[in-house]
């Protein structure tokens, strides 16, 4: 699919295969997810931009790189939030933004309840952080709210994605990079991705 990398590295792919499991237990999926979260952001980084800057080493003068942008990351509540630590242990100087979301049990549609963002995000490197794309609603809510920021740089990094929430969010952002360790089969009734590892936000916080 264009502009989705599905990660493969082996590292990710034994991690995912761990939270994928029914028995893993809500400790070992947080430390699961923390771990596989700072696999794939080396990817998800790998097109920033850099300047080169000046720097005086022990010994000498020499030339070096710089983030050219802001970094600000975007997780989803609830879920997100297992990634976002060990994503800022690898970005400590990003600033943090929150976006809340609620699926609707029927429609699967998703509303919002809480956004904690800078009035202009047109100057940041933004990474959008949502462990599971499914329908694709969640994405797109808090994509919409990004464009009303100004948002101008986006990825997307989610550990499984359906071909269906991949697609929902390419009709409202065709060009937006996604980073996956895996695209799934497909999604069931009930809006959950299968084979997928259930609901993310039960899992890791055990309610």
């Amino acid at each position: 699919m264009n502009c989705v990398t599905v990660i493969a590295h082996p590292l990710v792919q034994h991690n995912l295969t761990k939270l994928r499991d029914a028995r893993t237990e809500p400790e070992a999926f947080r430390r699961g997810l923390a771990e596989v979260a700072s696999l794939m952001v080396y990817e998800a980084t790998r097109s920033f931009q850099t300047k080169s800057v000046s720097v005086k080493t022990p010994l000498t003068k020499t030339r070096g790189a710089q983030l050219k942008r802001e970094v600000i990351l975007v997780p989803v509540l609830r879920a997100g939030l297992g990634m976002l630590p060990s994503i800022l242990q690898l970005i400590p100087h990003a600033r943090v933004g929150f976006v809340g979301l609620k699926r609707h049990e029927k429609t699967l549609e998703a509303s919002v309840y809480h956004k904690s963002l800078p009035a202009d995000l047109s100057s940041f490197e933004i990474i959008l952080i949502d462990p599971m794309l499914a329908t694709g609603g969640s994405a797109v809510a808090a994509l919409k709210l990004l464009d009303e920021r100004g948002a101008q740089r986006v990825r997307l990094v989610s550990l499984v994605a359906a071909p269906e929430g991949i697609a929902h969010v390419h009709e409202h952002s065709p060009q937006l990079p996604i980073f996956t360790a895996a695209i799934d089969e497909k999604l069931n009734a009930k809006g959950y991705i299968v084979p997928g590892l259930g609901d993310a936000g039960d899992r890791l916080f055990g309610v």
